[in-house]
């Protein structure tokens, strides 16, 4: 069997300007990087202002497995069998962080015969715009230690510096660290930590931000600290925002790339799900929008997470409802929701998960009726895409799809995307299309007004499953402080376990009744949100004891080997 990266080397990828001009970028507004790849300036937003919006689909899916459930594959195949049957579609994807590429769950550009191309350099540093934010986010707080030493004009408690380093890796040695040490040259000593750059409110902001001026004035706005007496301090305060967004200027830019079948893919941003919203930019989905018939965007991991944080987040950022929800979902994702199974990263799966099963599937496929549940709450038709592996029995792609449609998903139809491209996705692409020309109003999971602990919990008890929601002692002081700061109006980003619904990683199909545990509340003042953590959640993964990076190394012609 190829690889996915043999099957990406064997694609004839044309000339990124090519493929620009096909899709009416004009040629001074693609500025490329090589010959398969180049940033979009944002005039064409501009240029093209007038000109109607196509559909916009986004999607989503169960619960998954630490493998992934095949829901990148879905969104770059289903593109691709898009513009099959006549629609014009562009896909919309995040940038991979280098901590899973080097670690278990590996890149992002997709698989087999639905992936964007050239895919080692979509999963290795692309255009740099990680670094860019990375670079940002650090400038901010070598600044805001270099004030705390120097006469600390600011007045900034050494104990309240809220934001941390940032590095795209994995690495769990630096989740917490002491800096400052080796005397007085060397700044104020003081606890910190370091996160992972998805994670970093630069990454939110980017992905969230209108254009070039919209990011400078929010990164204006992220507050570094509190002073002695409690007023929050921002870059502004600091003098680092001009800056920070001067680092900025060329990520600001969505990188256009292209999947197998030729479909443009514009990537940009990269914010985790699980640590922050999860969804790739608003620039990136409105450029598309005024190209393609169809947009189709990628919102990471399960419904309770990227999807919700998509509705209630980027939604509002932008001004911009979808048409159609797809869900993915797997017959061994499902069977392992049954809790009868252990997935674990980096191991074969194990034999039994393989053996036809509907008992499993039976106790397990309450996930997927959630995710429908949660998902029409907004009032979106959902279309189940359910991605057949070779394992599969045909029985159970029947159970399956007999109870999405019962649950009240509009469609449920067997994707072979990864296997047959475009071609293995035309039936999903008709439901999409029946239902998203369909007109549906769309709504948020909370109104904007509401108390921040009254949206924590219509989330927690209304999508999760929880009867009560807990805080302890340091998030409900964070809590009252914010909505005296006047944060309150702001969505809430909920940080938890995405291989649950619940917080709890253990917890598996759709567990009820449980206490929610919020264990901190801070502002995301810049990105427009409060971010909410739950459980053990960590913004610093770690790797794992048979990491990717080992399989990754050059060949005798200098190209890479051993990515995916």
């Amino acid at each position: 069997m190829l690889s996915d990266l043999d099957i990406a080397r064997a694609a004839a990828v044309r000339p990124v300007a090519d493929l620009a001009a096909e899709w009416g970028i004009l040629r001074d507004e693609l500025e490329p990087h090589g010959w398969f790849k180049g940033k979009v300036s944002l005039s064409i937003l501009k240029r093209l202002a007038d000109r109607p919006r196509g559909r916009y689909v986004v999607v989503t899916a169960v619960t998954p497995t630490p493998l992934g459930e095949g829901k990148t594959v879905t969104t770059v195949g289903l593109a691709q069998a898009l513009n099959r049957i006549g629609r014009r579609a562009i896909v919309c994807l995040r940038q991979p962080s280098m901590g899973p590429v080097f670690g278990i769950k590996g890149g992002a550009a997709g698989g087999g015969y639905s992936q964007v191309v050239p895919m080692e350099d979509f999963n290795l540093h692309l255009t740099g715009d990680i670094h860019a934010v990375g670079a940002a986010h650090n400038l901010l707080c070598a600044a805001a230690d270099s004030s705390l030493l120097l006469k600390n004009p600011l007045g900034i408690d050494p104990h309240a510096v809220v934001v941390r380093r940032v590095v795209d890796m994995n690495d769990r040695a630096l989740r917490e660290v002491v800096v400052g040490l080796g005397g007085p040259e060397n700044g104020v000593p003081r606890e910190t930590g370091f996160d992972i750059t998805v994670a970093s409110e630069v990454m939110a902001i980017l992905a969230l931000a209108e254009d070039l001026h919209d990011l400078r004035r929010r990164l204006g706005r992220m507050i570094f600290a509190y002073s002695r007496e409690g007023r929050p301090l921002t870059a502004e305060d600091l003098g680092a925002a001009g800056a920070m967004a001067a680092l900025m200027t060329d990520a600001v830019k969505p990188t256009l790339m292209q999947t197998l079948e030729g479909a443009p893919a514009f990537v940009h941003a990269g914010p985790f799900a699980n640590i922050a919203h999860g969804n790739s930019s608003i620039i990136a989905d409105r450029m598309a929008l005024k190209l393609a018939d169809y947009t189709v965007t990628e919102a990471g991991f399960g419904a309770d997470m990227g999807f919700e944080k998509f509705i209630d987040i980027k939604c509002r950022a932008s001004g911009m409802m979808p048409d159609c929800a797809v869900i993915v979902a797997s017959v061994r994702a499902l069977k392992m929701h049954s809790g009868a199974f252990r997935i674990v990263p980096g191991k074969p799966l194990p034999a039994a998960l393989l053996e036809k099963d509907i008992a499993s599937l039976e106790k397990g496929i309450c996930n997927l009726e959630t995710h429908i549940r949660n998902v029409r709450k907004t009032g979106l038709p959902a279309v189940v895409a359910i991605n057949r592996f070779g394992t599969d029995h045909p029985e159970e792609l029947e159970f399956v799809r007999e109870r999405a449609l019962a649950a009240g998903a509009c469609a449920a139809e067997i994707s072979e995307l990864w296997a047959k491209g475009g071609e293995g996705g035309l039936a999903l692409a008709e439901a999409v299309v029946k239902a998203a020309e369909n007109p549906h109003p769309c709504r948020f999971y909370y109104e904007a007004e509401r108390l921040l602990a009254e949206k924590i919990a219509a989330l927690c008890t209304g999508l999760y499953g929880a009867a009560t929601v807990s805080y302890a002692p340091a998030a409900e002081k964070a809590l009252a402080r914010l909505e005296a700061l006047g944060f309150g109006g702001l969505p809430v980003c909920v940080a938890k376990t995405h291989l649950s619904l619940s917080h709890d990683p253990s917890r598996k199909g759709s567990p009820q009744g449980y206490e929610f545990p919020v264990t901190d509340v801070k502002v995301s003042a810049g990105a427009g949100f409060v971010y909410v953590l739950a459980g053990e959640m960590k913004t610093m993964p770690g790797l794992g004891s048979t990491p990717g990076y080992r399989r990754i190394d050059i060949d005798a012609e200098g190209r890479v080997t051993g990515l995916f």
